[in-house]
């Protein structure tokens, strides 16, 4: 395999997933594209990386199984033979907003093992080929980014298993900042506010009216995708190596908490 920077990014075959694998493949990252299973979507994302003139492969796997998370490991590490940046980005909402009161426990274990278990134990995989990685290359700068939401501080009780999961991903990306800093990793959190996904579809019309009317946001559009993309980018090409564990803001101002 060529010298190219490689990454993985979980759950991009669509959304925000996507938008990273795309932004990152137009600056010459080869790319391991996942999901859960091999599809049109899957294999269009993949196809639209190679179009940037990079290397992709795309690898299915539940992040939230411990032998695909071995698996999507193993078989980036077999095809492209290094890793340079893994952005955990793949997660889900609830199925059924429900308030907290009602919510139920299986809605609040589906989301902990994918939204916050899976990307935990990933990382630790991922990070232990990361330090063999540099202790090889010294010269690599490698990092891990954290995809989590303006939902991490931001109470929403009618998807408070949602809240907890991105909450917990704050705190995970403390964590391993901290414990991957002496091996020359650098990790970071990324913050998504109101962004144009599948997601957000079944709430279009009231986030329209929360930012176009009421102001939520002092920038007053959606983000898109390619917005994070771009963030990522950034981290990507080296811009923020004398910092890690930290938190970038991508919400159109939603953090300022305006009176």
């Amino acid at each position: 395999m060529n010298g190219k920077k490689v990454a993985l990014i979980t759950g991009s075959a669509r959304g925000i997933g996507k938008g990273i694998a795309l932004e990152l493949a137009k600056e010459n990252v080869n790319m391991a594209v996942n999901d859960l299973k091999d599809n049109e979507k899957a294999k269009r994302a993949t196809q639209q990386c190679r179009e940037q003139g990079v290397s992709a492969e795309f690898f299915p796997a539940d992040i939230s199984d411990a032998a695909d998370r071995k698996e999507l490991i193993e078989g980036v590490k077999e095809e492209f033979g290094r890793l340079d940046m893994l952005v955990n980005n793949a997660g889900v909402s609830p199925k059924e907003r429900r308030d907290i009161l009602e919510a139920s426990e299986e809605s609040f274990d589906r989301l902990m093992n994918i939204n916050l278990k899976g990307p935990y134990f990933l990382t630790q995989l991922a990070s232990k080929w990361m330090i063999n990685q540099k202790e090889e290359y010294p010269e690599r700068d490698l990092f891990i980014v954290n995809i989590s939401s303006m939902s991490a501080y931001t109470s929403s009780p009618e998807r408070g298993d949602y809240c907890v999961s991105k909450a917990g991903i704050s705190m995970m990306t403390k964590l391993y900042a901290d414990r991957l800093a002496d091996d020359g990793i650098n990790v970071y959190e990324i913050r998504p506010g109101i962004i144009k996904t599948s997601m957000t579809e079944s709430v279009t019309d009231k986030y329209d009216r929360l930012i176009k009317e009421e102001g939520i946001t002092p920038i007053k559009r959606w983000g898109q995708p390619e917005d994070i993309g771009k963030a990522v980018v950034a981290i990507a090409k080296g811009y923020h190596l004398y910092s890690t564990g930290e938190v970038f803001n991508l919400d159109g101002g939603f953090h300022l908490q305006r009176l």
